[in-house]
């Protein structure tokens, strides 16, 4: 009898959440980490097995079942990694199939604009990139060091139900900045559940992969595009220099570039569910029609619906 797969999600993430409908038809054992009642009584509703964390460190036998584990907290504002911290004991001793660990698009720093893959030398980085590109590097140790397969996924913007322009502009809270040569790249929720999937299926070890859609955009065309679907005047274009934006979102238009995606593709086999943000904006305003869209709580690194995100 082949033994069931069980994955751990540190930090049920809105990505884990969008993947795990998928393991659960493939009769998948779903864990996730939780540090309140609250979120473990949530995690209980949907079938979701709850590995409660109150201390800094799991111990080995406490994932000596786990197939397979999904990484999505950050680094902390100190540089620290909760994930890291939590799993390294235990990993030194339990070797799973494969770890993804969701990254960002942030690691690669600014290319003014520059087309750029997986392989590019990295550009300057701010402090977010660099906290970044240590948790990355920590965690490819470990891989190397245990024998474990870790992948990287750098996410771009994330999207999705309910995390969207048209979410935004429902609530009054979209704008659109103008920052003459600015564009960003961006992936629907969606593709990174399929994304994730085919790494699984294909593990290999230490490779990392861009997270993103066909088409770097410019912001403020986002917004517009928003809003003509839902027949809308777009918010006053406001530049830049006018806009009065926090350090968070200020940090994310210190970095310009454009982002392939062709790795995913080669090498993973995916052809992506909404390769533009024309394709998986439409998608959602069509099924906004028929649904009820509330807006969820924003990522802990996004300043906007069109900004990159983390998972």
């Amino acid at each position: 009898m082949t033994e069931q797969k069980k994955i751990l999600c540190v930090g049920f993430s809105y990505c884990a959440a969008a993947l795990v409908p998928y393991l659960q038809k493939l009769d998948w054992h779903i864990m996730a980490t939780a540090r309140d009642g609250a979120r473990a009584e949530a995690l209980h509703e949907l079938g979701i097995e709850v590995l409660p964390v109150d201390g800094t460190e799991l111990l080995p036998e406490q994932i000596a079942s786990v197939t397979h584990i999904l990484v999505s907290p950050p680094p902390d504002g100190d540089g620290m990694d909760p994930a890291y911290q939590l799993l390294s004991l235990a990993l030194a001793h339990h070797t799973p199939s494969w770890i993804g660990y969701l990254s960002t698009t942030g690691v690669y720093g600014d290319h003014e604009g520059a087309w750029i893959d997986e392989d590019t030398p990295t550009g300057t980085l701010g402090a977010r990139g660099l906290r970044r590109v240590k948790a990355e590097q920590n965690w490819r140790c470990l891989g190397e060091a245990n024998g474990h397969c870790v992948n990287f996924f750098r996410l771009a913007g994330i999207y999705g139900p309910s995390r969207n322009g048209l979410v935004a502009l429902q609530q009054g809270r979209s704008r659109r900045i103008s920052k003459p040569g600015q564009v960003f790249s961006r992936i629907h929720v969606e593709d990174i559940a399929q994304i994730l999937l085919a790494s699984i299926e294909r593990p290999n070890p230490g490779r990392a992969y861009s997270v993103c859609d066909d088409e770097p955009a410019a912001p403020e065309e986002v917004v517009r595009f928003a809003a003509e679907l839902m027949g809308v005047d777009p918010p006053p274009l406001v530049p830049f220099e006018q806009a009065e934006l926090s350090p968070m979102a200020k940090s994310f238009y210190a970095d310009n570039k454009r982002i392939r995606n062709d790795r995913i593709k080669t090498e993973l086999g995916v052809q992506l569910k909404f390769p533009t943000y024309r394709d998986g904006l439409t998608s959602l305003w069509q099924a906004m029609q028929t649904s009820s869209d509330s807006p969820s709580d924003s990522p802990s690194d996004s300043p906007s619906a069109f900004l990159p995100t983390r998972s």
